[in-house]
């Protein structure tokens, strides 16, 4: 039983494979005639990106800091009880 269960899972995925089979003229033409020129090609954006990261990871560091300069104080309380 095994051995037919392999022999029909091997044909039915030897017919998908063949059947995926399909020789198309695929032409990508990556020039659009706008030159080539993307906006993240552009040496002044990743320049911008960098400081603005730098500039937000200084920020949240710098305000976690902030917040264990804090001083707690706690008193602890014991009263008497009148059983």
């Amino acid at each position: 039983m095994k051995k037919a269960y392999l022999t029909l899972l091997t044909v039915l995925t030897s017919i998908i494979l063949f059947a995926q089979e399909k020789t198309t003229q695929v032409d990508v033409d990556l020039n659009k005639g706008d030159g080539g020129t993307n906006w993240y090609a552009s040496p002044w954006v990743w320049i911008v990106g960098a400081a603005v990261f730098i500039l937000l990871l200084v920020a949240l560091t710098s305000g976690s800091r902030s917040s264990s300069d804090k001083v707690v104080e706690k008193r602890t309380v014991i009263r008497d009880s009148d059983v």
